[in-house]
């Protein structure tokens, strides 16, 4: 997995004391395989899961992604009993809400939203909009002046995400490790 943006927010939560995994879902990059309009790429995530559960017992598992990864990764994270906390970047949002994130507001876990003001895909302002009626467990990052990739912000992205689980919200999450 290759995606700045991902990679950085992978170095925050490692910075903060966290293992990561990262991954592609089916038929990206060198992955075999063929995009599911999202119900494949739920499998992928579980069988993600499946294998961190068995290689990090004691561990709290957390479920993050990017864009449409996000889109697959909060409702996976949000139904799953086994994961504690989730992180979105970059939720694609639409002008037209095609988007349905309302499930958020059926879990209590901790989430982390890191969106660039000028994302193409759903502006800082767009995302907070929608995710205001969903509760007070989502914690909404807006970095100015970035993109949908975060070009020319990757270190702020890994700030927040480092500081989310270092000393925000997040942090609850580790303190039984």
């Amino acid at each position: 997995m290759h995606t700045k943006a991902v990679y950085r927010a992978s170095q925050g939560m490692n910075d903060a004391g966290l293992v990561t995994l990262r991954f592609n879902f089916r038929g990206v990059g060198l992955s075999t395989g063929s995009h599911d309009e999202g119900v494949g790429e739920q499998d992928d995530l579980k069988a993600a899961l499946d294998w961190l559960e068995g290689a990090f017992p004691h561990l709290p598992l957390l479920v993050g992604g990017f864009s449409f990864g996000s889109m697959v990764g909060l409702s996976v994270g949000a139904r799953d009993d086994r994961v504690v906390g989730m992180l979105g970047l970059g939720l694609p949002v639409d002008l037209d809400d095609r988007y349905d994130y309302s499930y958020l507001a059926t879990t209590e876990k901790p989430i982390l939203v890191v969106q660039g003001e000028q994302d193409e895909f759903g502006s800082g302002s767009h995302v907070a909009r929608t995710l205001a009626p969903f509760g007070s467990h989502i914690t909404l990052v807006r970095i100015q002046d970035t993109d949908h990739y975060f070009e020319g912000k990757l270190e702020e992205l890994r700030t927040a995400v480092r500081g989310y689980y270092d000393a925000g919200p997040g942090a609850r999450l580790l303190a039984a490790i």
